[in-house]
């Protein structure tokens, strides 16, 4: 008897809260991979950020206490450190001092439920490059190690498909030919490509470009997706900035 084929499903992902979600991940965006501490103590949140940051290229290394922690800064470098305070051996806020102290800028993030304002500016006076309170989208964490990363002055390259975005160089080839963009259609693909395979919203763009906080009813997206459209896109194949109708737009590579 002839059974029909399974459907496939997508693979389950976790997220920072522990919970199985089976979407189907996000276009690829391709970073310069880095060699990243994690101190966490907390096994499922640890375990999501080895698994995470290993799919996004990067080199991860989990230790769940300051002891460990020290003896892995001791024995190599890192290029971020993502922190918890409440260690089993005392506040990961203190490590960030003494490596400060020290003269280290190796870059790092709190993650840690202490999400009050006061704890947070006491994180920031730390040393800490930036606070995450728990619970925290993977996302968001990785804009947040992007950003962290401009500061610190990383060179930094996105993918998606055959288009390649430096951004410290603010260049764009795609196929190999270099595409001139002005600096606000550069910091609209920019929104695009840090987002590939999520649609962002009119609204949304309009607070990440023209830092705007609400639709002032203009069609200023609309007209400068239009633009970019006709530098990135004609010419090739396949286009890479498509429409969600009612919703916004969204850069991914999508099958014939």
């Amino acid at each position: 008897m002839h059974r029909p084929a399974r459907r496939r499903l997508p693979p389950a992902r976790i997220d920072a809260n522990g919970k199985r979600t089976t979407t189907e991940p996000p276009a690829r965006v391709r970073r310069r991979p880095m060699r990243i501490l994690v101190i966490e103590d907390e096994r499922k949140i640890a375990g999501f950020l080895r698994r995470g940051l290993a799919e996004e290229g990067h080199q991860v290394h989990v230790e769940e206490d300051l002891a460990g922690a020290r003896r892995a800064l001791a024995q190599g470098d890192y290029d971020l450190l993502l922190v918890d305070r409440a260690l089993p051996d005392g506040d990961g806020l203190d490590l960030i001092r003494e490596l400060r102290r020290g003269g280290a800028a190796t870059p790092a993030i709190c993650l840690t439920a202490r999400d009050r304002v006061g704890e947070r500016v006491e994180g920031l006076h730390g040393g800490a490059d930036d606070y995450l309170p728990k619970p925290f989208s993977f996302e968001e964490l990785l804009a947040r190690i992007a950003a962290v990363s401009r500061r610190a002055g990383r060179s930094e390259r996105v993918e998606v498909a055959d288009l390649l975005i430096d951004l410290a160089a603010h260049r764009v080839e795609r196929a190999g030919r270099e595409i001139h963009l002005t600096a606000k259609e550069f910091a609209l693909l920019r929104a695009l490509a840090e987002s590939a395979g999520r649609v962002l919203s009119r609204t949304r763009l309009l607070e990440r470009v023209w830092d705007v906080g609400h639709d002032p009813g203009t069609n200023v997206v609309d007209v400068a997706i239009s633009a970019l459209r006709a530098k990135v896109d004609r010419g090739f194949a396949r286009p890479l900035i498509h429409t969600v109708r009612g919703v916004g737009y969204v850069l991914e590579e999508r099958p014939r």
